[in-house]
C-alpha cells in the first residue's frame, strides 16, 4: 500500500489556531491562515523577515516585543517549549489608517529539533486574550497576578475558546444528525392506513439524549373488508442500529398480517424472520386485530406489556390472556397463543411500550397501576387529548429519561 505524501503547509493552513513557523534565526518562514486572520497581516508582510522587525514595540506596550523575543531565545537555548504571559500588543484598525486598538496576546513556542539535536524550527502559537484581560474581574484586581498565574489563566482561557469552537461545531453536526434522524424515523413510522383513522392517536418519544431514532414502533394496517390491525413493538437498544432493525421487523409484520390475518400466526412468521436478523432477538411485540362488525378484538403478545381495554365507565381490562416470550426466546419454534374479547362502541384500546410505565426506582407493576388509574380518570377524552394527558400524567411529556416511548390510543 502506498502512503500519500504529507503536505505540512496544507496541514498548518487547515489548523483553526494561529501559528507561525520560524527558523533558528527567528525569521518567519510560514504563517497559517488563522494567524493572518487574527493579526490582520498578509504573508507578504511576514515571510522572510525577522520576527521583531515584523512586530516591533508599540507605544502602548513598549516591552512586549522584547518579552516575546526573550521567550523565543529561551526556546533556542533550552530546546524546550516556553510560555509568555499575556502582553499588550496593539493592532491596526481596519479602514482607519494610523489608528490602533488595544489587544492582548499570550504565546506558546515549541522547538523542532534537527538530526544534530539543535533547534531547526520554532512553532509559535499566538492567542488573542483581549477579552480576558479587559474583563471586569481582571481589571478589578488590586494586586496584579504573577506572570506564571496570568500565563496559566490565559492558556486556560485560550483552550476554553478552542473547546467552545469545537462544541459549536459538534452542536451543528448533532443538529444535522438529529434532523436527518427525525426525518428517517418519520419515514420509517409512516403508515398510510393510519391516515384513514381519525379515531386513532399515536405518539412517539425518543429517550432523552438520543438522536430521535429508536427501536420502538407502531403500525396500523387495514384488512378487507373492514377490519384493521394495530401493532406495537420494542427492539432492544437505541439509536440508528435499533431503528434499522425496527424498520425491518415492522415491515415484515405488516406484510405478514396481510398474508395471514391472524395475530398469532403473524407473530410466528415474524419470529422466524427475526432469527435471521442480527440484533432482532428479544424484541417484544403486541399484535391486535379489530373487527368492527362483530366488535371483537383478537390478539397475541410476544413478551410485550399488555394492551389495555378501557370502558367509558372507567373500568379496565388487560389483554394478557395470550402472552408468550419475546421473539427468538425459545430455541425451537412453538405456535403462539391467541385470545379474543368483545368490546362495546366507545371503548378505548391503549397500546404502549414499556418506557411509558417503567421507572428505574420502582417495580413496573406500579407504573402499570398508575397508567390504569390515569385511564380510569381521563378515558372519556378525545383520543388526541387522551394521548397527551397520558404522557403528561405519566411524567414523560418531554420524552423518556432512559427509554423510548411509543403510544397508540384507539377509540373503538
Amino acid at each position: 500500500m502506498t502512503t500519500a505524501k504529507i503536505d505540512f503547509e496544507e496541514l498548518f493552513d487547515a489548523a483553526p489556531n494561529p501559528y507561525l513557523v520560524l527558523d533558528a534565526d527567528l525569521v518567519v518562514r510560514h504563517a497559517n491562515r488563522a494567524y493572518l486572520r487574527v493579526t490582520g497581516r498578509s504573508r507578504e508582510d511576514l515571510l522572510g523577515r525577522y520576527i521583531l522587525e515584523v512586530f516591533p514595540d508599540t507605544a502602548g506596550a513598549p516591552e512586549a516585543a522584547r518579552d516575546f523575543g526573550a521567550s523565543l531565545q529561551r526556546v533556542l537555548d533550552s530546546h524546550a517549549p516556553d510560555l509568555v504571559a499575556p502582553r499588550r500588543f496593539d493592532m491596526p484598525v481596519d479602514g482607519k489608517p494610523g489608528e490602533v486598538e488595544e489587544r492582548w496576546w499570550c504565546g506558546m513556542s515549541s522547538p523542532v529539533l534537527g538530526t544534530d539535536g539543535d533547534v531547526k524550527w520554532i512553532i509559535a502559537r499566538a492567542d488573542d486574550v483581549t477579552e480576558l484581560m479587559q474583563s471586569p474581574a481582571v481589571r478589578k484586581l488590586t494586586q496584579p497576578l504573577s506572570n506564571q498565574v496570568t500565563g496559566i489563566a490565559a492558556q486556560v482561557y485560550a483552550r476554553s475558546h478552542d473547546l467552545e469552537q469545537l462544541n459549536e461545531q459538534l452542536r451543528q453536526a448533532h443538529a444535522r444528525e438529529r434532523e436527518i434522524a427525525a426525518t428517517l424515523q418519520e419515514v420509517m413510522l409512516r403508515s398510510p392506513d393510519l391516515d384513514r383513522h381519525r379515531d386513532i392517536a399515536v405518539r412517539y418519544l425518543p429517550a432523552s439524549g438520543s438522536l430521535n431514532v429508536c427501536g420502538d414502533w407502531y403500525d396500523v394496517v387495514d384488512l378487507p373488508p373492514d377490519r384493521y390491525s394495530v401493532a406495537i413493538g420494542d427492539v432492544v437498544g437505541h439509536g440508528l442500529e435499533a431503528a434499522a432493525i425496527m424498520g425491518m421487523l415492522r415491515s415484515a409484520l405488516s406484510a405478514a398480517i396481510r398474508a395471514v390475518p391472524s395475530p398469532a400466526q403473524a407473530l410466528e412468521v415474524l419470529g422466524l424472520y427475526a432469527r435471521a436478523v442480527e440484533g432482532a432477538l428479544a424484541t417484544t411485540v403486541a399484535k391486535v386485530l379489530i373487527d368492527p362488525r362483530s366488535r371483537l378484538i383478537v390478539y397475541s403478545n410476544a413478551g410485550h406489556p399488555p394492551p389495555i381495554l378501557l370502558s367509558p365507565d372507567g373500568s379496565c381490562r388487560l389483554l394478557d390472556q395470550a402472552t408468550d416470550p419475546p421473539l427468538g426466546a425459545r430455541p425451537e419454534h412453538v405456535p403462539r397463543p391467541q385470545a379474543g374479547l368483545s368490546y362495546l362502541r366507545g371503548d378505548t384500546l391503549v397500546l404502549y411500550t414499556d418506557g411509558l410505565i417503567e421507572r428505574r426506582d420502582e417495580d413496573i407493576d406500579i407504573g402499570l397501576a398508575r397508567l390504569i388509574d390515569t385511564l380510569a380518570r381521563c378515558g372519556t377524552l378525545p383520543v388526541e387529548e387522551l394521548a397527551d394527558v397520558l404522557l403528561a400524567r405519566m411524567g414523560v411529556s418531554g420524552g423518556g429519561q432512559d427509554d423510548d416511548i411509543a403510544l397508540v390510543v384507539v377509540r373503538l
